[in-house]
C-alpha cells in the first residue's frame, strides 16, 4: 500500500511513517469525538495522577497526537526544500509546536463561547421588575414580583420598607436581598 516509502531515506521514511500513523489516530480521536465516546475512561492524559481540573494539559494524548502530526506532516512537505537535516528537524519540530499552540488557542476560542446561565438572586440587585401580587408596606407582609433576567422571567417573593403598599402593575427596583427574598422599592 505504501510501496513509495520503502525508497525513501531513513529520515523521509521516519517523516511519513510519523505522518501517517499519527494521521490514521487523530481520525480515529476526531470520530470518537464526534460520537460522544468517554475518552476519559481510555486514561488518555499522562497527568491523570495529578488530577488536574484544567481543560489544558500539555502532557496528553491528544496533544502527543497533534504534535506528532505538525511534526511528521512538516517533515514531509519541507523535506524536499530544506538541505540541512538538522534544520529540517527544527523545522518540524517548530510546526509541531505551533499544531499544538493553535489546539489550546481553538480550545480558549471555544471556552469564550460558553455561557452561564445559572440564577443567582443577588443577580437581581439593582434590576427592575413589576409587581404582581401586591407588596404591604414596612415589611409586614410578602408580595410577588416578575423580573426578568438573562432573557427569562422570575415570579419572586417580595417586601418593601416604604410606608406604603406597592400595588400590582407598578414598577419596583430590587435594592437588596434578605432571607431569599427580594426587597424592593417603588419606582
Amino acid at each position: 500500500m505504501f510501496g513509495f516509502i520503502e525508497n525513501l531515506d531513513s529520515l523521509h521514511q521516519g517523516f511519513w511513517y510519523i505522518a501517517i500513523g499519527s494521521s490514521l489516530f487523530f481520525l480515529i480521536q476526531t470520530i470518537l469525538t464526534f460520537i460522544g465516546s468517554d475518552h476519559s475512561t481510555a486514561g488518555t492524559d499522562f497527568s491523570d495522577a495529578m488530577h488536574n481540573d484544567s481543560p489544558f494539559q500539555l502532557f496528553s494524548l491528544r496533544n502527543m497526537i497533534n504534535f506528532l502530526l505538525g511534526f511528521g506532516w512538516g517533515g514531509v512537505a519541507f523535506y524536499d526544500s530544506i538541505e540541512s537535516k538538522g534544520l529540517l528537524i527544527f523545522v518540524s519540530l517548530l510546526v509541531g509546536t505551533v499544531f499544538v499552540a493553535l489546539f489550546f488557542f481553538l480550545i480558549i476560542q471555544i471556552l469564550k463561547l460558553t455561557e452561564d446561565n445559572t440564577f443567582h438572586q443577588e443577580n437581581l440587585i439593582g434590576k427592575v421588575g413589576e409587581v404582581y401580587l401586591t407588596i404591604p408596606a414596612k415589611m409586614s407582609g410578602k408580595g410577588k414580583i416578575i423580573i426578568s433576567l438573562n432573557g427569562t422571567s422570575h415570579e419572586l417573593q417580595a417586601m418593601t420598607e416604604s410606608e406604603e403598599n406597592i400595588p400590582s402593575n407598578h414598577s419596583v427596583r430590587v435594592i437588596y436581598i434578605y432571607d431569599e427574598t427580594l426587597i424592593v422599592a417603588k419606582i
